[in-house]
C-alpha cells in the first residue's frame, strides 16, 4: 500500500482530530500574527541553530529546516497554509517543504515559550520605536522653547490667567514631562528584553538545550528564570501599555493647551496640522491635535482591557493571553503616530508676540508679584495675600482700561493696590514699597525676569534649563542608539550563524 500523503488541509498542530468544528475560526489568531511574523522566523532560527550546536538535531537536519525557513520567509506570510496561528503555520510549511525532518524544528519548545518569545522580539522594535517619537517632540519642543525664551504670556490655572510666563517656559514644562515619558519606556524595554525561550510548555524541558544561547543570538540581555513565570507573564506588556498610556495623557494635555491657545489667537497652527470645515471653507480647525487628544481615550481604554483580561488568570499558560496582545499592538501604533503628530504640530506651529504680551497682564496677572514684594519687605505673605487680593476686587469693580480720570491700567491697578493697603494694613502702599518697584513689580515683562529661580521662567533660568534639556535628550538619544545597536548586532550574528549551516 502507498504511504499517505501527509495531511496539509490542517496545521501539524491540530492534524484531523482538531481541524474543524464551528470554534476552529474563533481560536485563530492569524489576523493579528502578521505583526511577528519576523519575529517567528528568527525565533525559530535561533532555536534551530542552538539544537544543532547542542547535537540535539544534527548538522544537515539543521540546514534542511534552516533552508526551508528562508523560503517560508521569501515566499512571504500570505503564502503560508491554513493555521491556527503563525507559529502552526510556519511550521507546516516547513514540514510541506521538507518533510518529517521539519517537524524537529519544534523539538524542547512549545508554542507557550515560543509566542511569549516572539511578542517581546517585536515589541523591543516598537518600544524603541515609541522612544525615538518622543525624542522628537521633545527636539520640537525645546527648539521652539530657545525660539520663545523671552517671549511672554500669560499663564493659566483652572483655565484663568494666573502670571506672567513666556512660551519658552510653558514649551520646557512639557519638555520635562515627555522626558519622564522617554524614561518609563526605556526602562520598561530592559524588563521586555528577556528571553523565556527554552521554558517549552511551562515544565522545562529534558533536552539539553542552552537558552542562554538562543537569548544571545535573538539579542535578549538575559533569560526569564523560572520556566513556569517565563511563559505566564505579560506584565512587561502592562509597563509598556502604561508607559503609553501615561505618554498619551501628557500629549494629550499638550494638544488640548495648543487647541485652547489657538482659539485664542496666541498661536496659528501650521496648515499641515489643520484643516477645513465641509461647509464653512473660512474655517482653519484644529482637528489633528483633537485626534491626539482622542488617543489618550484608546490608550487607557487598552490598559484596562489588558489588566481586565489578565486579572485572575492562573498558572500557566492560558489562551486568553491571546487576547492580551492586541492590546499592546493597537497602544504602540496610535500613541507613537500621535506623538509624531504633536511634535510636527510643535515645530512648526507659529506664535504671535504682540497677542502673547497683551495677554500677560489679563486678569491682574502680576498681582502675585507684589505680595511678593510686600512680603520681603517684612509683610507676613498671608496678609500681602489679603491686600493684594482686595486691591484685584477694586480693579475688576473699576473701569477696564481706563479710569474715569483718564488714567494708564497701570495707574488703575496702583491706585486699587493703595486704597487696598490703607484699607488692609493701615498705611499707604508707598510706606512699605517705593512707587517704582511696584510698577516694575507689575509689568509682565519686569514680573518674568523676577522669577529666576531653578526651573522658572525668567530667561537666565529657561537657559539652565534648556541646556539641561539639550543633555537629556542627547544622553536619552545615545541610550537609543546602543539598543538599537545591540539589535542590529544580534541579527547579523543570527544570520552569520544560518548561513553557516545553509
Amino acid at each position: 500500500m502507498a504511504e499517505e500523503e501527509p495531511d496539509t488541509a490542517s496545521d501539524v498542530v491540530r492534524r484531523e482530530r482538531f481541524s474543524g468544528g464551528p470554534a476552529r475560526g474563533f481560536l485563530s489568531s492569524m489576523d493579528d500574527d502578521a505583526r511577528i511574523f519576523a519575529a517567528d522566523l528568527a525565533v525559530d532560527r535561533a532555536h534551530v541553530v542552538m539544537l544543532a550546536e547542542q547535537g540535539v538535531v544534527g548538522d544537515d537536519e539543521a540546514a534542511t529546516i534552516l533552508a526551508a525557513l528562508d523560503g517560508v520567509e521569501s515566499a512571504g506570510f500570505d503564502t503560508l497554509p491554513d493555521g491556527e496561528d503563525v507559529h502552526a503555520a510556519i511550521e507546516t510549511a516547513v514540514i510541506d517543504r521538507v518533510g518529517d525532518v521539519g517537524g524537529k524544528m519544534h523539538t524542547a519548545r512549545s508554542r507557550n515559550d515560543e509566542v511569549a518569545t516572539c511578542i517581546r522580539y517585536r515589541l523591543r522594535e516598537d518600544v524603541l520605536g515609541a522612544v525615538e517619537t518622543t525624542l522628537a517632540l521633545r527636539e520640537s519642543l525645546a527648539d521652539a522653547a530657545s525660539d520663545h525664551a523671552e517671549t511672554v504670556m500669560a499663564g493659566y490655572t483652572h483655565l484663568q490667567p494666573a502670571q506672567p510666563t513666556t512660551v519658552g517656559h510653558y514649551l520646557l514644562s512639557y519638555e520635562r514631562a515627555v522626558a519622564r515619558d522617554t524614561e518609563r519606556l526605556l526602562d520598561a524595554y530592559g524588563r521586555v528584553n528577556r528571553s523565556p525561550l527554552g521554558s517549552a510548555a511551562f515544565a522545562g524541558t529534558p533536552f539539553d538545550v542552552s537558552r542562554e544561547r538562543t537569548a544571545e543570538l535573538l539579542g535578549f540581555e538575559s533569560v526569564l528564570d523560572n520556566s513556569t513565570d517565563a511563559v505566564s507573564t505579560r506584565d512587561f506588556l502592562v509597563e509598556v501599555v502604561a508607559a503609553l498610556a501615561n505618554l498619551a495623557a501628557t500629549v494629550s494635555g499638550f494638544a488640548e493647551d495648543l487647541i485652547l491657545f489657538s482659539n485664542k489667537g496666541l498661536v496659528e497652527l501650521s496648515d499641515d496640522y489643520a484643516s477645513t470645515s465641509s461647509i464653512m471653507p473660512q474655517k482653519k480647525n484644529p482637528d489633528t491635535l483633537e485626534l491626539v487628544r482622542g488617543t489618550a481615550g484608546d490608550a487607557a481604554a487598552g490598559l484596562n482591557g489588558l489588566l481586565t483580561t489578565l486579572k485572575g488568570l492562573p498558572r500557566a499558560y492560558n489562551r486568553d493571553l491571546q487576547k492580551a496582545t492586541p492590546h499592546a499592538w493597537d497602544a504602540v501604533d496610535e500613541v507613537t503616530e500621535a506623538v509624531a503628530v504633536a511634535a510636527g504640530a510643535a515645530a512648526t506651529a507659529t506664535w504671535d508676540e504682540d497677542a502673547l504680551a497683551e495677554s500677560a497682564g489679563e486678569g491682574f496677572a502680576t498681582a502675585t508679584g507684589v505680595a511678593d514684594l510686600l512680603a520681603m519687605q517684612g509683610v507676613p505673605f498671608r496678609k500681602a495675600h489679603e491686600m493684594v487680593a482686595s486691591a484685584a476686587q477694586r480693579a475688576a469693580e473699576s473701569a477696564s482700561g481706563e479710569t474715569a480720570s483718564g488714567a494708564s491700567e497701570s495707574g488703575a491697578d496702583y491706585a486699587a493696590l493703595d486704597a487696598a493697603a490703607e484699607a488692609v494694613l493701615g498705611d499707604s502702599l508707598d510706606a512699605y514699597v517705593e512707587r517704582e518697584a511696584v510698577e516694575a513689580a507689575l509689568d509682565p515683562e519686569a514680573s518674568v525676569a523676577a522669577r529666576d529661580s531653578a526651573g522658572g521662567p525668567a530667561p537666565e533660568a529657561v537657559a539652565e534649563s534648556l541646556a539641561d534639556a539639550d543633555d537629556a535628550i542627547e544622553t536619552d538619544a545615545d541610550a537609543l542608539a546602543r539598543e538599537r545597536e545591540a539589535l542590529a548586532e544580534a541579527d547579523e550574528r543570527l544570520r552569520a550563524e544560518v548561513a553557516s549551516y545553509v
